[in-house]
C-alpha cells in the first residue's frame, strides 16, 4: 500500500511540471505588460525597463521557468508582481475558503445525487423515477454562474433569506455551495441510478431475494457497496470540477478565496501568482484523487489486492 502511494504522488511530479508549463507559456504569450500593471499606466519607459530587469523578465523563457521550478524546490517562492508579497501566503491564505466552498458543494452533490439516484434505480420506471432524470437533464444544463445569479435574485433580492456577498457567516455559503454543486448533483443522480440498476439485476441480489431478506438489505447491504465503486470515480473528478467551478461562483457571489484572486492576478498579468494558485489547485485535486482510490479499499476489500501487487 505504502508502495502504491509513494507511486502515485511520483507520477503527480510530472502532471504537475506539465500544468505549470502550459500556464507559463499562457501568461508568457497573453498580451499586456505586467510592469505597466505594477508601477501604473503613467510610469515612464525607464522605470518600467529597470522593474523587469529586476525580475529578470529580460531574460529567455525557458531560463525564466527554469528559475521558477528550481526556486519552488527550494521553498524560495517570488514575490506577486501586484502586491510585491510572497505568493505562497496570499494563495494559503485564501485556499482554505475555495477549498471550504468546494467540499460543502461536493458533499451537498453526494447527499442529494446519490441519494436520488438510489430511490430513482428502486422506483424505476415510476413517476419519482421520470421526474428525477428530467430534473437531472435540466441542471445539467444549466451553466453555475447562471444559477448562482438566479439564486441571488430569488433568495437574496427578493426574499431577502440569505446574504448575496461575501462569507460573513455560515449562511453566505448556502447560494455558493448549491451553485457549485448543481452540476456534478446531476451527473451523480444519473450514475447512481445506472449503476444501481447494473447491479440489482445481478445474480447474487435474486439469490439474495430468493434467501428472504428484505429491500433494506438488499439494497444497502448488496446492491448499494458494489454499485458504488464507479460512483466515488465520479466524486473524485467532481471535486476537480467544483474546484474550477468555486473559481467561478467566487467572482459571482464576491467571495475572497482563491478563485477572486487568480482572476485579478490574470487582469494584472501577476504570472507568479497565477502560478502559484493553479499549481496549489492541480495539487490538491491530485491528492483527492489518491484519497478516493484508497477508499476503494474500504468499500471493496478485492480491490486491496491490487494496491498491494502495485
Amino acid at each position: 500500500m505504502i508502495k502504491y502511494i509513494l507511486k502515485r504522488l511520483l507520477m503527480m511530479i510530472p502532471v504537475i511540471l506539465g500544468i505549470s508549463f502550459i500556464i507559463f507559456a499562457i501568461m508568457d504569450l497573453t498580451p499586456g505588460d505586467p510592469a505597466a500593471s505594477a508601477l501604473g499606466e503613467g510610469s515612464s519607459v525607464e522605470a518600467r525597463e529597470r522593474w523587469r530587469e529586476e525580475r529578470g523578465l529580460n531574460d529567455p523563457f525557458f531560463v525564466r521557468y527554469g528559475r521558477f521550478i528550481l526556486d519552488a524546490l527550494r521553498g524560495e517562492f517570488p514575490d506577486s508582481y501586484s502586491t510585491n508579497e510572497p505568493v505562497n501566503e496570499e494563495v494559503l491564505y485564501r485556499f482554505p475558503t475555495t477549498l471550504k466552498l468546494a467540499l460543502l458543494g461536493t458533499a451537498l452533490s453526494v447527499v442529494v445525487g446519490v441519494s436520488v439516484g438510489i430511490i430513482s434505480a428502486v422506483k424505476q420506471y415510476s413517476i419519482i423515477d421520470s421526474v428525477s432524470m428530467i430534473t437531472a437533464m435540466l441542471l445539467t444544463s444549466i451553466p453555475a454562474f447562471w444559477m448562482g445569479l438566479m439564486l441571488i435574485l430569488l433568495f437574496s433580492l427578493k426574499l431577502n433569506w440569505l446574504p448575496a456577498t461575501g462569507i460573513d457567516n455560515w449562511k453566505s455559503y448556502i447560494l455558493p455551495m448549491i451553485a457549485v454543486a448543481i452540476n456534478t448533483m446531476a451527473s451523480l443522480i444519473r450514475l447512481t441510478r445506472s449503476s444501481m440498476l447494473e447491479v440489482i439485476r445481478a445474480d447474487y441480489i435474486r439469490t439474495a431475494k430468493a434467501k428472504g431478506a428484505t429491500q433494506k438489505q438488499v439494497i444497502f447491504k448488496h446492491a448499494l457497496r458494489n454499485a458504488l465503486l464507479p460512483v466515488i470515480t465520479q466524486i473524485g473528478i467532481n471535486f476537480g470540477i467544483q474546484l474550477g467551478g468555486a473559481i467561478i461562483i467566487e467572482q459571482v457571489f464576491a467571495i475572497p478565496g482563491l478563485g477572486t484572486l487568480m482572476i485579478n492576478s490574470v487582469r494584472l498579468k501577476d504570472t507568479p501568482m497565477v502560478m502559484m494558485s493553479i499549481t496549489f489547485v492541480a495539487i490538491a485535486a491530485g491528492l483527492v484523487n489518491l484519497v478516493v482510490d484508497l477508499l476503494y479499499t474500504l468499500i471493496d476489500p478485492r480491490t486491496k489486492s491490487t494496491f498491494v501487487k502495485n
